[in-house]
């Protein structure tokens, strides 16, 4: 047989087959400057470098991490925050049609739409502000000096999964990141061993949307919400069982980490970079994760400051207690998630009865963490947000009338620390709370004020996908609100 020509045999040899299937020379040195562009080792080690180390801001920042306090269903300002004599004095009445004219409430029987549901509640002034606040909230009436209160939050969209989606990613439509994903996206994490991005869940079911609520949509999937659970592991499948020892698990990462390192090199898909180091993190977790989740080391007096009676049992009380222990390893955005705040009215979400069980269950830790954070001297670098997807509205339902609807032109946000003004309550809305007569903050302003404090431009902050430039504000035009800032 005659032996190929060498010609022949180059030809046959490819560039891509080249440098996949080369071991030494001028693969390896391709295979080392692949993996120092994404941040990784050069040979095999017990650890990569997390591949969201901080970056540059745009700007100087006033904060570095974020909590979002998510009240999901729609807390209802009107018996919460907004203190309203003439809804009182006009309840059960009609109210002029230029009031409802031209607008749209979800589930409302249009014969009813007009029917006027005045609060039952006491409200009364509180700190320096003046700042009304009702009987159900004392310890956040406690704060009010720490806190911007913005009463004219509008939103666009008034079913709770479209509208949790427009609050979180700033559009109502799926595919898109996250707050926490875009956060993670622009400043990177400053801690290796748990995720830059973590999700805390408490009340009786899941947020309507689900996971899509802190996915990264368009971005890697290493910008990603990760939730963490209260009871068993904290997460699913973290922990090595019995029969493999450490030895033998450290073999194995490593081999999986070679075998995908191999086929980046042949694909260069950023996901399977985002897989090399998933598993390097779950390595880290098994030791931090557990350590994180055991309260058991916090003081009696911090846990009496939250208001947790059981250090193991599963509270947004203790979920506020492990956003703190949270930013103090370096997590870059915490959320969590508060569920049943949708009170229309009737046998189980009615505003008498489950409206103060809510209250009850977030008031007093929503406050201590305020306090913890500043007390630590961790509230000057950590936004802290407390608000649902929407408000409710000024009429009452028409199964009792101990409910409200959705309401999207004017609801109550709170916001503490990075830089945000302390003691203020921005905004004002009409007598009976249906729209904003001063200062309106629409969820796209929000969205780029909290980005401003975090030293990032929302107009800079983009990912092309399909030939298109998106952004967390989406196109239409959004301003800081310099108002709420220091």
């Amino acid at each position: 047989m005659n032996a190929m020509h060498p010609d022949h045999a180059l030809r046959d040899l490819t560039r891509r087959h080249f440098f996949s299937r080369c071991s030494m020379g001028v693969g390896s040195i391709a295979l080392a400057s692949l993996m120092a562009e994404r941040g990784l080792a050069a040979a095999p080690a017990a650890k990569i470098r997390n591949p969201l180390e901080p970056k540059r801001t745009h700007f100087p920042a006033k904060a570095k991490n974020v909590i979002f306090l998510f009240m999901a269903g729609g807390p209802s300002q009107l018996d919460l925050f907004e203190h309203k004599p003439k809804l009182t004095e006009l309840n059960g009445q009609p109210i002029p049609d230029s009031y409802t004219a031209g607008k749209r409430f979800a589930f409302m029987d249009t014969s009813h739409r007009s029917n006027l549901l005045g609060s039952r509640r006491t409200f009364k002034q509180h700190g320096k502000s003046g700042a009304w606040v009702s009987d159900l909230l004392p310890w956040t009436a406690g704060i009010v000096d720490e806190i911007s209160l913005v009463t004219t939050c509008k939103t666009e969209l008034f079913n709770h999964a479209p509208a949790k989606l427009f609050m979180n990613t700033g559009s109502g439509q799926f595919g898109r990141p996250s707050m926490g994903s875009w956060v993670t996206y622009g400043l990177g994490s400053e801690c290796d061993d748990l995720p830059g991005f973590v999700v805390l869940q408490s009340g009786p079911r899941g947020p309507r949307g689900g996971a899509v609520l802190w996915g990264s949509g368009i971005l890697p999937t290493t910008y990603q919400g990760v939730p963490l659970r209260n009871q068993g592991d904290p997460i699913l499948n973290l922990s090595t069982p019995k029969s493999i020892n450490e030895v033998q698990q450290r073999q194995l990462v490593d081999a999986v980490r070679e075998l995908n390192l191999k086929r980046l090199v042949e694909t260069g898909d950023d996901e399977i970079s985002t897989r090399i180091n998933a598993y390097e993190m779950a390595y880290r977790m098994q030791t931090s994760a557990p350590e994180l989740m055991d309260t058991g080391g916090e003081s009696q007096a911090t846990l009496d400051l939250y208001g947790i009676k059981d250090a193991k049992e599963t509270t947004f009380a203790r979920n506020c207690l492990l956003a703190r222990r949270l930013v103090e390893r370096g997590v870059r955005f915490v959320q969590l998630y508060d569920t049943n705040w949708d009170h229309h009215g009737g046998p189980t979400e009615n505003l008498e009865k489950h409206l103060p069980e809510n209250c009850r269950a977030i008031d007093h830790p929503s406050a201590a963490l305020v306090r913890d954070l500043k007390q630590r001297g961790l509230l000057d670098d950590t936004i802290v947000i407390w608000g649902g997807e929407f408000g409710r509205t000024p009429m009452g339902e028409v199964r009792e009338s101990t409910g409200r609807n959705h309401h999207i032109d004017a609801f109550t946000m709170w916001l503490a620390g990075g830089g945000f003004k302390a003691g203020q309550v921005y905004g004002q809305t009409d007598e009976f709370g249906f729209g904003a007569v001063e200062n309106p903050v629409h969820v796209h302003d929000l969205h780029a004020t909290i980005l401003h404090q975090l030293g990032l431009d929302h107009e800079r902050l983009t990912v092309k996908s399909q030939g298109l430039d998106f952004r967390l504000t989406g196109v239409s035009h959004a301003s800081i609100v310099k108002g709420l800032l220091a």
